[in-house]
């Protein structure tokens, strides 16, 4: 299973890409329509394209790991019931401690 770090510093890299070469179409395409500005576009486009893929994927990773969780949670809850209530009991108990407080 692959670690949310790492993903995200993939993302983050990926960004940064996006940023370098938005800065490179900027600076072509300032006074300049040259083949120079449309190699610059066509590469910002390449790594917007890349990074929104990213994202989609790690978006998807994201929510398959969430409902894997809930699924196992919900197992738990179910094979054992009382300790589970017990836990939510004494969350429930420390939350009117602290809303209590003010």
């Amino acid at each position: 299973m692959e670690r949310m770090d790492m993903g995200n510093g993939q993302i983050v890299q990926d960004l940064k890409a996006v940023v370098s070469d938005a800065e490179a179409l900027m600076h072509a395409t300032a006074g300049d329509v040259s083949e120079r500005a449309v190699k610059a576009r066509t590469r910002a486009e390449e790594s917007l394209r890349h990074a929104r893929t990213r994202v989609i994927e790690m978006e998807q990773q994201m929510m398959e790991r969430a409902k894997a969780a809930a699924h196992a949670t919900n197992g738990y809850v179910h094979e054992k019931p009382w300790p589970s209530i017990g836990v939510a009991a004494g969350i429930a108990f420390v939350a009117g401690l602290l809303v209590g407080r003010r």
